[in-house]
């Protein structure tokens, strides 16, 4: 086996190699704090709701021999909860060194692993007394999705510690499924949720070992030709309606469509596969382009937790599972490493900030699955006690009768050091940005040290101090996100202050020891147009504010009203408020009097309108205080400067 890098994305070959847990330790500030929540309360948590309804002790059912039946509790792929939370560990044990998370980890892997079979088959919905027979169910038993985050889990554990029973269970998951699935095997299937392949190609990376590539690569090549029977759904639901390499966008069932892209990516780099890495470039512009929603959310529909047409993005309806942004977040970052294109981390950060964040309350006791742009309706407080449907997006939720999402996001956050930065022959790359340390080595073995030091994105500055700089050249770069237009600035050792576009943002000349860069980022609030395409938003306006989206929130507006009584004025510039706080000018207006028919045949008179200063919120902290109505996308006024859009492109 190679040498054990704690990252969870490792890629052999590429533009860019992603900096590990060893190397990047997030210090303070904004991820900091999520990052010491997830771990004194959200795994915690998530630990005692499994154990709760019944989720953990499948295992040990099934590890008795006994019929499980009936007896087994949770939906078919209640496995792979269990498996997220161990990867979650695993990344946090290896992020807090020296706590007792490795012992848990040991403790858990131990209920999980006594009920792997001789073979390595591994599952408690299938193959047991009283369960339907293994793989009998390719369409929607997700047993391979299982294994596949047992895998995952398996390969955090590689590198972090080298080796462990987590790893060893998942290379012998791995080798069964090589078995059954592999040329020549009984089985010539694949899984209706796609997941096994980049946990293949990861385990690839993490041992070395080319048949696990191999079959990854054959998964990716057998889907497209229609043999998953959809059901009620189409094949395209599955992403099996046409094949990987001639798919023009991301489409179906968004957190499917998009753990497929990644492990699409991991093979065409691993294999030097140019065609399958365009093809996965090419259906993540367009889905970008017209398929997402501002905060980085995607999947408009309900009903298949899928991508909409192009251009349906409607904010009341949004569905943007939290799961879709953790997935959207591995597909950027592996498009990030393959490339060196910064637009992939713009939309990272985008999702980071606006999707991933948000999800998790303050407490990091509840959570939201669906995350919709327009809350019409006051929600109810639900019990801490009880677990909710997974689309009701109203107020977060303390667990969820489907709570895929709640793990993801734990896992997320405990790797989230892995994310930030990365290394090529030149030298680092800084993309995400945050209180940190990072200590590494150039291509030539000499070691490179630095600080890292913002209040960011509440503020714009960036502070990067070397503490240690190699003796030979190589050069720092800072991502410039899109957003910056042409306000940011970088400051250089030599007091030069000179503007720098969005992209790539090179430091001139080699830094030495105790030398510092800053950029600065134009974090104002800004209004934010849609696209005159997307129907559902015409004749609104957003507000942004660095790269967090900011909401309207009932709770900051007087006399009891509702979010849907704010019109705002464009042409006033916003300012900053009290804390993280915008003030925006608008009016506040009542309902139209009207008989029992909503509509009109001639424009009535607009009702009478109250001028205001109204208070936006950062969209990830709506539903704090309560339940609440609230809406991203604000009407303008007949006629406002917020009704002109920017000719469509594309």
């Amino acid at each position: 086996m190679t040498q054990p890098i704690p990252a969870p994305v490792l890629p052999t070959r590429g533009s860019r190699r992603p900096l590990g847990l060893g190397e990047v330790r997030i210090t303070g500030g904004f991820w900091a704090r999520r990052q010491q929540v997830n771990a004194s309360a959200t795994l915690d948590h998530c630990r005692q709701w499994m154990e709760r309804v019944g989720w953990i002790d499948n295992f040990r059912v099934a590890a008795s021999g006994g019929p499980l039946g009936e007896r087994r509790r949770g939906r078919e792929f209640s496995d792979s909860e269990v498996y997220k939370l161990l990867e979650a560990m695993v990344w946090e044990a290896a992020r807090t060194p020296g706590s007792a998370l490795d012992a848990d980890v040991d403790e858990l892997t131990d209920t999980v692993v006594a009920a792997q079979e001789g073979d390595g088959y591994l599952n408690t919905a299938f193959g047991h007394p009283g369960r339907p027979a293994r793989y009998s169910d390719l369409e929607w038993g997700h047993e391979l999705y299982c294994a596949g985050h047992l895998i995952q889990a398996g390969v955090a554990q590689l590198r972090t510690r080298g080796d462990g029973a987590l790893a060893k269970a998942a290379i012998r998951a791995a080798d069964h499924i090589c078995h059954v699935f592999g040329p020549g095997g009984a089985n010539p299937g694949l899984c209706g949720h796609a997941e096994i392949e980049t946990a293949l190609a990861e385990l690839h990376r993490a041992t070395g070992e080319r048949r696990y590539l191999d079959q990854a690569a054959l998964f990716l090549e057998r889907r497209g030709h229609g043999s998953l029977a959809g059901g009620e759904f189409s094949p395209e639901y599955f992403q099996d309606d046409v094949p990987v390499r001639q798919a023009h966008t991301l489409r179906g069932h968004a957190v499917r469509a998009l753990y497929l892209a990644s492990g699409a990516v991991d093979v065409a780099v691993e294999t030097g596969d140019g065609e399958l890495l365009a093809a996965v470039v090419r259906q993540w512009e367009h889905a970008t382009a017209r398929r997402t929603y501002l905060t980085g959310g995607m999947g408009s529909h309900h009903r298949d937790e899928g991508f909409g047409e192009d251009f349906v993005l409607p904010p009341d309806r949004a569905y943007s599972e939290t799961c879709a942004s953790v997935a959207s977040l591995m597909l950027s970052w592996r498009l990030l490493l393959a490339t060196g294109d910064p637009r992939y981390a713009d939309l990272a950060e985008r999702t980071l900030y606006n999707v991933i964040a948000a999800s998790p309350a303050d407490d990091g006791r509840s959570f939201f699955y669906a995350n919709t742009l327009h809350q019409r309706v006051r929600g109810t407080v639900p019990p801490h006690d009880s677990d909710r449907p997974r689309s009701e997006s109203g107020l977060r939720a303390p667990w969820f009768a489907v709570s895929c999402c709640l793990p993801n996001v734990a896992r997320t956050l405990a790797a989230l050091g892995g994310y930030v930065a990365t290394a090529d022959d030149g030298g680092l790359q800084l993309h995400q940005y945050a209180d940190a340390e990072i200590t590494t080595r150039t291509a030539g073995g000499e070691r490179l040290a630095l600080r890292v030091r913002t209040g960011y994105p509440a503020d714009g500055t960036v502070a990067v101090t070397v503490d240690e700089a190699p003796t030979g050249p190589w050069s720092l770069s800072l991502r410039v996100p899109g957003w910056a237009g042409d306000g940011a600035r970088l400051v250089t050792p030599d007091g030069q202050r000179r503007p720098v576009r969005p992209g790539t943002a090179v430091v001139p000349g080699t830094l030495r020891t105790g030398d510092e860069v800053r950029l600065e980022l134009p974090v104002t609030p800004r209004w934010v147009h849609p696209d005159p395409r997307v129907d559902a938003v015409r004749g609104t306006i957003a507000l942004e504010r660095g790269p967090v989206v900011y909401c309207v929130e009932s709770a900051d507006l007087p006399g009891g009203r509702d979010v849907d009584a704010v019109t705002v004025d464009p042409s006033v510039p916003p300012r900053d408020g009290e804390g993280d706080r915008v003030v925006v000018a608008g009016e506040l207006t009542g309902a139209r009097s009207g008989g029992w028919w909503p509509y009109a045949y001639d424009r009535p008179p607009a009702p009478a309108g109250e001028r205001a200063e109204l208070t936006l919120v950062p969209y990830l902290t709506w539903a704090s205080r309560g339940p609440s109505t609230m809406r991203v996308w604000m009407p303008t006024a007949p006629g406002a400067a917020g009704e002109r859009a920017a000719a469509p492109e594309g």
